[in-house]
């Protein structure tokens, strides 16, 4: 019998025969996330469970024949963090799509992983409670692919990123032993803070099979203002004067000229493509009239040529599409994209901006930045052709010469899309030695044998 015939075998003692997939062209689609230049291997078989139970079982097994497992979610990621190993056994945990509790009281949501994230904010708002995490990605993506990353969107400027929201988690243990990290209450320090350390491991300490989180009230309906500007160095600057003035926005969101002119072209939207830089600002509180009246003053005064407040939710709302919009847009322009994921202080956006103009002008590529203007999160995104060799070279090398402008600056090289194969030399720049060293030996605690997404992050 084969080492393969032997996984199936042992797989089917503890699985239903819809749980594996095995077909070589239905197991090929389970390969890639949708990074572009990260190597994927071919899975030996894809596991779709559907109980606690049988994840224990599929970690059983791995462990006693030492095969790698690549565990996934709607491989909406952008890193290769999802990609499959020669011969892996992918644990796509899609299926596992329970929302087990909703409270009120306690604010908090338990989820298996599998739950769509705008699945989950809907069922909240049910109950007049909002789960603020939104990724671009929110109608596909899955709560435990945005615990893997530590994901965060278009509110993180006023309500953070997902890691901040994970109170507990249920973990499958390499071994097969399950584990329960934090707590369902409002506070909580006993021991180790192992919840986080899971967050943002990217599948690469345990296999997330349940999350209580935290939820806050229902804020009021946002209002969005648009405010145009000569350069991107003056929308850098009216960001850096709305947070110094204490200012809470729910968004602060950048689009430069380039993803200006790629939303129009994909969506015929009518944004103003006059416009070096179009940022946009939403405030969700009682008053946001006045507030989106202060900010628009703070435009003005770092130069915006045009500043417009949306009326009503609907054109704040259409607003917001076309950002949302916007990696979409820039991946028509020729096909494939890169999408850099560098965070800097937002003291130094300006910076970031400027120098990305320039990498793009010396690859002679096109270069389009969308950001998350106000927590310095930045998605420069590199428009290639995938099928000109020499085009693909230039892409890669402009995004790499991103990345270390970003780390010049004082940043990181990823703000919430992860490390996954795609960045793994430039994690061991950020950490330094001293620091990877430590992270490896944290990863062989939870992880001896090493069969828990190998590849990934070092």
């Amino acid at each position: 019998m084969s080492r393969s015939d032997g996984l199936l075998a042992r797989l089917r003692d503890g699985l239903p025969a819809e749980a594996l997939l095995t077909d070589p062209d239905v197991t090929a689609s389970y390969a890639n996330d949708m990074a572009s230049f990260c190597p994927a291997g071919t899975p030996a078989v894809v596991v779709l469970p559907r109980t606690v139970e049988q994840v224990q079982h599929v970690m059983r097994v791995a462990t006693e024949l030492g095969v790698p497992v690549v565990p996934q979610g709607a491989r909406t990621g952008l890193s290769g963090g999802a990609n499959a190993s020669e011969d892996c056994v992918v644990l796509s945990l899609v299926k596992m799509d329970r929302i087990l509790e909703i409270n009120p009281v306690d604010r908090i949501a338990v989820v298996e992983p599998g739950v769509i994230n705008a699945t989950l904010s809907r069922a909240v708002n049910e109950h007049g409670l909002y789960y603020p995490p939104d990724p671009s990605s929110w109608e596909m993506c899955t709560i435990g692919g945005n615990i893997g990353t530590a994901s965060g969107g278009l509110c993180c400027v006023k309500y953070g990123v997902t890691a901040e929201y994970v109170l507990g988690l249920d973990v499958v243990l390499a071994d097969g032993r399950l584990m329960s990290t934090g707590r369902r209450t409002a506070k909580g320090v006993a021991g180790y803070d192992l919840t986080r350390l899971f967050v943002g491991s990217e599948g690469s300490l345990g296999i997330v099979v349940g999350a209580t989180l935290a939820l806050k009230p229902q804020p009021p309906q946002q209002l969005v203002l648009a405010a145009e500007f000569a350069s991107g160095r003056a929308a850098c600057d009216a960001v850096c004067a709305i947070m110094e003035a204490g200012h809470l926005p729910s968004l602060l969101e950048l689009m430069d000229r380039t993803t200006v002119k790629a939303v129009n072209d994909l969506a015929h939207m009518g944004l103003p493509e006059t416009t070096e830089a179009l940022l946009m600002c939403a405030f969700d509180t009682a008053d946001p009239t006045a507030d989106l009246a202060a900010v628009g003053a703070l435009c003005e005064a770092a130069g915006a040529t045009q500043v417009v407040p949306a009326e009503d939710a609907a054109e704040s709302e259409l607003l917001l599409q076309a950002r949302r919009l916007a990696l979409n847009a820039l991946e028509a322009v020729k096909g494939t994209t890169m999408i850099d994921d560098v965070c800097v202080p937002r003291s130094r956006l300006a910076d970031l901006l400027e120098g990305v103009e320039r990498i793009a002008e010396e690859h002679k590529l096109t270069i389009g930045v969308c950001a998350h203007a106000g927590d310095g999160n930045t998605h420069p995104t590199v428009c290639f052709d995938a099928t000109d060799p020499d085009e693909s070279r230039r892409a890669r090398e402009s995004f790499d010469a991103i990345m270390a402008l970003g780390l010049e600056l004082g940043g990181t090289i990823t703000g919430e899309h992860g490390v996954g194969v795609l960045k793994k030399e430039w994690l061991a720049r950020e950490l330094g030695p001293v620091g990877l060293e430590m992270q490896r030996r944290i990863k062989d605690v939870f992880d001896p044998q090493g069969i828990l997404n190998p590849g990934k992050l070092f």
